[in-house]
């Protein structure tokens, strides 16, 4: 069973909302599960972002159940569009708030997952906010990460990064915006603690 690898909260909030996989989404559990560099081609409507997404969520609320979940960001998400990055934040706040009231009616601790974005539009108080308390997962552009691998202070919410979904590789990666974020997952992996895991999406094969 795919959902059998997931916290039974995490899997019982999947069927409830769900039902059942998509076969994109049931072939790349196991493909991610093992901590290795995965590209999910599939066209739009497949369920590759959840698919990319679900895993990360399952390991911070597992972390989370065991009171071990600190402010430190440990999934960045980027995307090439800045108006995607907020919806990818809508589309999380939802799951992340069912998941926790799942959490709760079942007698578990209430998790708190944090979701922020990071793009060139986000204003100056809610970047220094990040710095100070880091969020769980961050989404950002191509040319944010740049920016935050530069500066030292943002620099070091990027020290516990264990994974990296790379969202719409199709359109960023014949161009020099692919070029230049390519540098910076070099940087990154640099950077973090350990070599973070890569996860590409691409509406392309």
């Amino acid at each position: 069973m795919p959902l059998a690898r997931f916290h039974p909260i995490i899997a019982e909030w999947f069927r409830a909302r769900f039902g059942s996989p998509t076969d994109v989404q049931a072939r790349s559990w196991p493909a991610i599960a093992p901590g290795e560099d995965v590209l999910i081609a599939a066209p739009t409507g497949s369920g590759k972002t959840l698919a990319a997404f679900l895993s990360c969520l399952d390991a911070l609320f597992k972390q989370a159940l065991a009171g071990g979940l600190e402010d430190r960001t440990q999934v960045v998400y980027v995307s090439p569009l800045k108006a995607l990055s907020n919806d990818i934040q809508k589309n999380l706040h939802q799951p992340l708030t069912e998941i926790s009231e799942r959490a709760q009616a079942a007698g578990l601790p209430r998790p708190e997952i944090r979701v922020a974005v990071r793009t060139g539009d986000t204003p100056g108080p809610a970047r220094q906010q990040m710095v100070r308390r880091p969020p769980h997962i961050l989404i950002t552009t191509p040319e944010s990460l740049y920016l935050l691998l530069t500066a030292e202070k943002s620099r070091r919410m990027l020290h516990d990064v264990r994974t990296v979904i790379v969202d719409e590789i199709h359109a960023v990666a014949p161009n020099k915006r692919g070029a230049h974020l390519a540098l910076s997952l070099e940087r990154l992996d640099a950077v973090a603690h350990a070599r973070p895991v890569r996860i590409g999406l691409s509406a392309t094969q």
